[in-house]
């Protein structure tokens, strides 16, 4: 049994649930808090673990020796005990935990087949990969909205291949999700260090609980970073690697600086009273992806690096968006963009880009003389489910990018015909007026109308754009003195 068959009958155990009212995006949730318990039994049992982390009461034997309401009572007061625990990462795993199972007969169920589940014969994925796999399903067969924060796993990895994170480095994600971009970063150091073994016991101990920093807003999807980051073996301190908080407030102000930051921002623009509440950005503006592009130039080390999944509207949008973009240029050496096909994300429609840059300093001026664009949005295939996206499909721009984790490898512009050019400062700012919406190729695909964006996208576009300028407009009326 491989890794993708576990997770297929991991996956089918929600039918079991359906009779009980909850949809596929519960039962990961549902899922999660009973794979825990497991994967712990499993990992004592086989003694990659040494020491169990659970309390007595929450142990697996303690669910498969009852039955009946007896098992749903025992369980419902498990998850309690275990949200109060003075382990501060139990607690934050089981923070607000609670089952939505009504039926005694659908929780046996689930014990009994998760026991019935040969964990380790897909052993050299690890516990960690197969967990993954499963958020994965979640984000990609599920319609609940999962996949806002699920990020391709090819998309990760070639970032992280082309960022080049070493043993030794702080690596941080504002907007952590699931976790997806830090396992990819460890995974790629362990990769290069024979599984940290070429490494001494320090430099280990700081790779398992310092490297790595995420924070996440939402609990639920914190829970989900938890475990993930857990069965891959990174501990982090003592709130676990990711932190619940919301980086556009006090909390994110309070990160540390970083060496390397890896991020998928949510989409978006706050409305109601929701967006960003810190006064530490150099321009105020409700557009979280600006919010949160400001907040990685400044959370980032002289020389750090950074790689930030953004939609069109960062690259183009007036106003403060241009105010930010010149900053970003100016503190930044803001070397590579890549603009990324439509239809690999949750939303389809979105247009997205990755924007590849090396801090110089807080107030440094001028830092970017030059910015490489791949194009790999025209004439690209249709993704989806029938066209998935795969590593090979980012082979010909990590060959582009060049070795050099900061871009400054030789680079040859592909010319007008070509997806690779090279674009000067200087024409940014008088052709585009600092626009970074940069594209030339003919894009054939986008003259057939069925392959335009759906009209709830293109009214989704239309909102946000909207928003920007109301933004724009009340930060005018708030500079005349107008409340």
């Amino acid at each position: 049994m491989t890794t993708s068959d576990i997770v297929q009958k991991l996956w089918n155990l929600c039918d079991v649930l359906k009779d009980d009212g909850i949809n596929y995006s519960d039962y990961v949730t549902e899922l999660v808090l009973l794979l825990f318990i497991k994967m712990e039994h499993e990992s004592t049992q086989s003694g990659l673990l040494q020491k169990h982390r659970l309390p007595d009461y929450g142990r697996w034997k303690e669910l498969t020796s009852r039955s009946g309401l007896n098992l749903l009572t025992h369980y419902k007061s498990t998850l309690l005990q275990l949200s109060q625990s003075e382990d501060p990462l139990i607690a934050a795993i089981y923070a607000d935990a609670q089952t939505s199972l009504k039926e005694p007969r659908h929780l046996e169920q689930l014990i009994k087949s998760l026991d019935a589940i040969d964990w380790f014969s897909a052993e050299q994925d690890g516990l960690g990969d197969l967990y993954e796999g499963l958020l994965e399903k979640n984000s990609t067969e599920s319609k609940s909205g999962a996949g806002q924060y699920f990020t391709p796993r090819p998309l990760i990895d070639a970032i992280v291949e082309v960022i080049q994170p070493k043993a030794g480095e702080t690596i941080q994600d504002p907007a952590a999700g699931t976790g997806g971009f830090l396992i990819a970063a460890d995974r790629y150091i362990k990769q290069q260090t024979d599984e940290l073994y070429d490494l001494d016991a320090k430099a280990q101990a700081f790779q398992r609980n310092r490297a790595f920093l995420g924070m996440e807003l939402v609990t639920s999807t914190r829970r989900l970073a938890l475990m993930n980051c857990l069965l891959h073996g990174m501990e982090g301190d003592d709130e676990g690697v990711v932190h619940l908080g919301n980086t556009l407030g006090s909390a994110g102000s309070a990160l540390p600086k970083c060496d390397v930051s890896l991020s998928n921002p949510p989409f978006g623009t706050a409305r109601g009273g929701g967006g960003p509440t810190r006064d530490d950005l150099t321009f105020a503006t409700g557009n979280k992806q600006l919010a949160f592009l400001q907040h990685i130039v400044r959370h980032l080390k002289d020389g750090g690096r950074a790689a930030a999944v953004l939609p069109d509207n960062v690259l183009f949008e007036a106003g403060v968006g241009a105010d930010v973009r010149r900053d970003l240029m100016d503190k930044c050496r803001l070397h590579t963009i890549l603009r990324l096909p439509t239809g690999i994300f949750y939303a389809q429609g979105v247009k997205t880009n990755v924007l590849f840059f090396q801090k110089i300093s807080q107030a440094a001026t001028g830092s970017t003389d030059a910015v490489w664009v791949y194009d790999m949005r025209a004439n690209a295939p249709k993704f989806g489910k029938r066209t998935p996206l795969l590593h090979k499909h980012f082979d010909e721009f990590k060959a582009a990018y060049g070795d050099d984790s900061n871009g400054r490898s030789l680079r040859v512009d592909q010319g007008e015909q070509g997806r690779w050019r090279c674009f000067s400062r200087e024409w940014i700012a008088k052709e585009k007026g600092d626009s970074l919406d940069i594209a030339w190729l003919k894009d054939d695909s986008a003259e057939d109308a069925a392959d335009l964006p759906e009209p709830a996208v293109l009214a989704r576009e239309i909102v946000d754009e909207l928003n920007g300028a109301l933004g724009e407009l009340e930060s005018i009326l708030g500079e005349l003195g107008d409340e």
